[in-house]
Parts: structure tokens; sequence; C-alpha cells
């Protein structure tokens, strides 16, 4: 076993007891990196001096016992639309392509403060706008277990870097699915706490109300452990939550006696792929062995998620992304003699095909005489969404679907058919909605070799349950690495 394959956790451990230095963690991560990089991808940005400098520091700190936490030196990479203090950040579009913040979001304070060592910036789909991250202005992202494929979006950077044991875990936004469908993709685990667990200042935004900022790891131990680090109040981000009890590591227990587990029919009809129903249904099954209570019902409104979700998101991103104009930051065209033209020729030339497309849909359903009938109508679908899960949750802990209707698609599929990409969220854009906590993990592998992943829902601030779950049905598995990082610790 190679030394990249250890869990983020695990290598904690191996650090805290000196039996690894945290500079040969950063600089085992970094060959890996050298090996698979030009066939996966991963990477925007990349920082070896920066990340050997921090890994001298940490090391100081462990060794003087200031730094005594579980991820303490381990190395971690951070989708590129986290603000990293003077590290280029350009949500993977030319727009940005040169912007570097004079400060860093909350998660990544936290994360620093607990002693991660930040190796880089991950690709991702423009703007978090797309669910396979061919959208990129730096080109698309290969799936680690078949370079033909996707690996999902639009946090597939940081879920390819982690399978193809580039970096140890990494942090990655969900706005419709973001972590948990690329998760499922390339084999991890990823989870979307409840809105407001985790600061969004510093993220740059796409949709305000549904993002939220989660851990991609190789198991719920780990995503467990990030949560906790990531997780905390922060003033500067007006929807912060406080909340008690983020302990979510004292959840990792096989014991899911007596846990009540939904079914929603609505998830499991037509479009579903059969191999991905056949081993969402055998992980359903081994749950039930466990002494969980398992139950099929009707989840309402489910039709009604996407053209809801489409059209909020687009509405938020018209509006947020106004402020990419070429007067403060990042790209300006050339031409910028008269000031309206310069605003449009930037605007044209910086923003990609679908940051323009969603710019466009908000803009339209915002507009005087299509917000009622659109946007406002969105908003009420959104709530009767979200009554139908507090419905759900009276009466069960957690849900079970799929995370994707298939495995992951081939490069080049989704882009030709735009609409096609948006059914893809069909399973996860809901969490979103409603604000809920969402879990992704593997459960199985189909004929082509490309994994599958269930999805677990659970209430608000109810991320304990689905952690419980996931555990416990983790436990049933063991974790596959993908063939990529397989190759590469042959070759040795």
């Amino acid at each position: 076993m190679s030394f990249t394959s250890l869990m983020a956790v695990e290598l904690g451990q191996k650090i805290k007891k000196r039996e690894v230095a945290v500079k040969e963690a950063v600089e085992a991560v970094f060959s890996q990196i050298d090996r698979v990089e030009e066939k996966v991808h991963s990477f925007v940005t990349l920082d070896l001096e920066g990340a050997l400098k921090a890994a001298d520091e940490v090391q100081k700190r462990i060794d003087m016992g200031e730094l005594t936490g579980p991820l303490a030196g381990v190395p971690v990479a951070l989708k590129d639309n986290l603000c990293t203090k003077n590290m280029r950040t350009t949500c993977s579009s030319k727009i940005l392509y040169n912007f570097k913040p004079g400060y860093s979001a909350q998660a990544v304070e936290n994360l620093k403060s607990a002693g991660a060592i930040i190796i880089g910036k991950t690709n991702m789909d423009e703007f978090a706008m797309g669910s396979t991250t061919e959208t990129s202005a730096f080109g698309a992202t290969k799936n680690p277990w078949n370079l033909e494929h996707v690996p999902g979006g639009s946090s597939g950077g940081s879920c390819a870097a982690v399978a193809a044991e580039e970096c140890f875990y990494a942090l990655g936004s969900d706005t419709g699915g973001s972590i948990r469908q690329p998760s499922a993709f390339c084999g991890v685990t990823g989870i979307k706490p409840t809105y407001g667990t985790v600061s969004r200042y510093g993220l740059i935004a796409y949709g305000s109300s549904l993002d939220q900022i989660g851990p991609i790891a190789k198991d719920v131990t780990d995503c467990a452990t990030i949560l906790e680090i990531i997780a905390s109040y922060d003033k500067k981000d007006s929807t912060s939550m406080k909340r008690k009890n983020m302990d979510f590591t004292s959840a990792l227990t096989e014991d899911v006696r007596g846990m009540r587990i939904g079914i929603p029919r609505d998830y499991f009809g037509e479009g579903l792929n059969e191999e991905v129903k056949k081993a969402v249904l055998e992980a359903v099954k081994k749950l039930e062995e466990l002494g969980a209570v398992v139950e099929e019902f009707d989840l309402g409104l489910v039709e009604y998620a996407i053209p809801a979700y489409y059209v909020i998101a687009g509405a938020e991103a018209s509006s947020n992304l106004a402020r990419f104009d070429g007067v403060k930051y990042g790209y300006r065209t050339k031409d910028d003699e008269e000031l309206h033209k310069m605003y449009k020729k930037t605007r044209s030339e910086g923003f990609g095909t679908e940051a323009k497309r969603r710019i466009m849909l908000g803009s339209f359903v915002l507009s005087s005489g299509y917000y009622d009938a659109y946007y406002l109508k969105a908003l009420r679908t959104k709530a009767l969404i979200k009554q139908e899960f507090d419905k759900a949750f009276e009466k069960y802990d957690v849900l079970i679907s799929p995370a994707a209707p298939t495995t992951a698609p081939k490069l080049g599929d989704s882009l030709d058919d735009p609409l096609k990409m948006y059914l893809g969220d069909i399973y996860t854009i809901s969490a979103n909605l409603a604000g809920i906590p969402g879990m992704t993990l593997p459960c199985g592998i189909d004929q082509s070799g490309l994994p599958i992943g269930v999805q677990l829902l659970g209430d608000c601030f109810q991320e304990k349950k689905i952690i419980r779950t996931a555990y416990a049905l983790e436990q049933t598995r063991d974790y596959r690495r993908c063939p990529l990082a397989e190759q590469q610790e042959v070759r040795r």
C-alpha cells in the first residue's frame, strides 16, 4: 500500500506519532501529482513552495505541542471558488484568470488554524455552473477511474484529486449536488451540510441561498472529522447558524438498529439506470440486515425541483455575477475606450457559454413581467418542497436514494445536450432547495468499472444521523482505490 493511499485521519495520526514528517506528506502528494496530473487535470493552481514553507511551520507547532488536532500537517486541496489569500482564485473562469484575493474564506482559515497544508486550487465548472467539470476555462478534468469519462461537477477537480490520491482530502461547494454527484462518479465520499453550518464568507457566490461548502474525502471518518473543523458560526456571513453539538465524529458508530430509513419511490422510477438501482437497493438491504427499519414512501413535488432550482439559481447568479465587469479585478478587454462597450466586451469575452446561458436565464426571470410568473412561483415551490421533506422527516431518520441516475457519462456527451446535464441533478437538487444535509458514499461498481454512489439525506441539523448511517454502511465493504492510483503504485 502506498503512502498516498492513507486516509487523512490515518496520516494525521502518523504525523502526531512522529512516524511521518509533514514535509514528507507534502512531497508525497506532489510526487503523485507529477505522475498523474497531466492525465487527470485536477488542478488549476499548485503551490509547492508555499506548501513546503507551511509544512516547516506546522511541523514546529506540532513538535511544540501547539497543534494536536487530527488533521494537523495533512495536505488539502481547495475548490477554486474558495478565496485564498495571495493565491490565485479563478472560479475556473477567464474573467478571474489573475485574481488573487487579499483574504481567505472562513472555512480555509479554520483549516489553517487546525494545521492543514494547502497545496493548491482544484478545477471546477466555471462559477460552479455545470455537472461535469467540462465548462472550465482551463480545460476539462477527467475521471481517474476512466479517463474517457467526466468526474462530475462542479467540484469535479476536488473529487478527482482525492480519488487519484493527489491530496488526502479536499473542500468543495454544493449548490445543487456539486459535492455529492462528483463524489459518486469518482468513488469517494462527500457531505453537503445543513445550509448555514459552514460559513460562506469567502466562497465566491453562484446561488447564495443554495451554496454550501463541504468536505470530500476517501471515507466517512475523514469527512466527519473535516466537517468538525470547518463548521463554525461566523458573524461575517449573515446566513451563518449558531449551532451546538457539532461533534460529528461522535456519530461514527456501526449501530443503526431501530433507525427508520425512508426510500422515496419517486427517486427509483423512469430514467434510473438498472445497475445503479440494483447497487443502491443492495445498500438498503445491508442497512436492513444491520437492524434498520426500511420503508418505501411517496415524496411529493420531485418533478418540480429542477425547474424551481434553475430559476432560483439563475436569478441569483445573474445578480452575483454582475460584479465581474472588468473594472475592479480580473479580466478586462483590450478595447476599453468607452465604458459601456468595455463592460459588454469584457463580459462577452470573459464568461463561457454555460455561465452566459444561466446569467441570461436569471436576468429573464427577474425582468419586469416575468418576475411573478417565474421567480416568485419558484420560491413558492421551494417552500412546498421543504414542507414535503418536513413531513418525511416526521416519520424517518434518514432518506436513501441514488446520487445520480447513471454512472459518469463520457466526456463531451453532456455538453451536446445541456438539458440532459440539468436532469442529471434530479436526485441532489432538492436537498439544496430544502437546505437539508446530504451525503454520498460509494456502494458499487458498474460493468464498465465506474463507481456507483448512494445518497443519504437527513433533516436540518441532523448530520449525525446520516454520518451514523453512512459509517455503518461503509463497514460492509472495503474502500476501492481507482485504477490510476493502483497503476502508479505498481510502477514504483
